[in-house]
C-alpha cells in the first residue's frame, strides 16, 4: 500500500487510513480492509485490470436503491479506486445460508423491466457486458452474451476458430432449448459463492454484481457452476418460484457457457476444455 494511495483515500473521503490488511478473493483487483482514524472499517479496491470501478459502484448503488438485496454502501468511486463499507462475514455457506440466498435471489428476480438489457453497459469482473434494450430473450442471449463473449475470446486467441464455428452453429439452434421467460428479471449476474458474504448462517451481503435484466435462470445456472449452491438453495428457491421445464436437462449447461467464456478470457487454461465438454453435451 503506497503513500500515494493513502493520500488518494484521504482526499476522497476526508479520513486517513491507519492500517491495511489485504483480503483474499481479489482476482482482478487488489482488495484491502482499511482501518480508519475514525469511523467504521472500509473496503478499498484498486488496481483493476481493465475494469472501471465507477461502473461497479453504479451497479451496487442501483441494487441498494431498487432492491432489498444487502450490498455494501459506496463511499467513493472513480475508474481506479473504490471505497465501500466492510460487511462482516467469513463463515461458510451452510444449508441455512443457502436457503437465505435463495429467498434474496427470488425476490431480486421478481423485479422486472419491459425489455431485456439495462440502461447502460455493465461489467462482469473487468469485462464489458453490452446491454442494448432487446424485446426477446433469445435474441439478447444469442447476440449480447453468447456470441459477443465468444468473439471476444476468439479475438484474444483464447478460443479456437473451430470452437467459434461450434458457437455459430449453436446460435442458430437456440430455439431448441430457450423459451421466453415470463418477464425480464433483474439479475445479480455473477452468482457464485465468492460473491456471497455469510455470518452466523445468514447472508450479510452480495458483492461484485454484473447486473442486467435477463432470464433469472442465468443466476441459477451460475450458482451451480462451481458447486457453490446445492439442494437447500434450489428447494428454497422453487418453493417461491418454480423452475420451468428444461432447466436441469439443458438450459443450465447452455447458460453456463457464458460464465465459462468469461473465465476463459480472464484465466484461460482448463476453461476451454469445459466449454468443449459443454458443447458436446448439447450435441454441437
Amino acid at each position: 500500500m503506497t503513500d500515494e494511495l493513502r493520500k488518494q483515500i484521504s482526499r476522497a473521503i476526508g479520513r486517513q487510513p491507519v492500517s491495511f490488511q489485504e483480503l483474499h478473493g481479489g482476482n482482478v483487483a487488489r482488495v484491502y480492509l482499511a482501518e480508519m482514524e475514525s469511523g467504521p472499517l472500509l473496503v478499498v479496491k484498486t488496481g483493476g485490470a481493465g475494469g472501471d470501478f465507477e461502473i461497479e459502484a453504479l451497479m451496487l448503488r442501483y441494487l441498494a436503491e431498487n432492491t432489498d438485496l444487502p450490498v455494501p454502501k459506496i463511499h467513493y468511486a472513480d475508474a481506479a479506486l473504490l471505497i465501500m463499507d466492510w460487511i462482516e462475514s467469513g463463515d461458510p455457506i451452510d444449508d441455512s445460508a443457502e436457503r437465505d440466498a435463495a429467498i434474496h435471489l427470488s425476490a431480486l428476480h421478481q423485479i422486472t423491466a419491459p425489455e431485456f438489457g439495462f440502461e447502460r453497459d455493465t461489467l462482469i469482473g473487468p469485462l464489458t457486458q453490452p446491454n442494448p434494450k432487446t424485446a426477446r430473450w433469445l435474441d439478447f442471449f444469442r447476440d449480447q452474451r453468447l456470441l459477443f463473449m465468444a468473439r471476444q475470446a476468439l479475438d484474444e486467441n483464447r478460443l479456437s476458430p473451430e470452437t467459434m464455428n461450434r458457437f455459430d452453429s449453436l446460435a442458430g439452434r437456440l430455439d431448441q432449448w430457450i423459451d421466453e421467460p415470463r418477464a425480464p428479471a433483474l439479475l445479480h449476474g455473477d452468482m457464485w459463492g465468492g460473491n456471497v458474504l455469510v455470518k452466523d448462517s445468514r447472508l450479510t451481503g452480495f458483492i461484485d454484481p454484473a447486473i442486467y435484466f435477463g432470464d433469472g435462470e442465468m443466476d441459477l445456472a451460475f450458482a451451480t457452476l462451481f458447486g457453490s449452491f446445492r439442494r437447500p438453495f434450489f428447494e428454497a428457491y422453487e418453493e417461491i418460484t418454480p423452475l420451468r421445464d428444461g432447466f436441469w436437462e439443458a438450459r443450465r449447461d447452455l447458460y453456463n457457457l457464458y460464465p465459462l467464456l468469461v473465465h476463459l478470457r480472464l484465466f484461460g487454461g482448463d476453461y476451454a476444455r469445459s466449454i468443449d465438454a459443454t458443447l458436446n453435451r448439447l450435441g454441437i
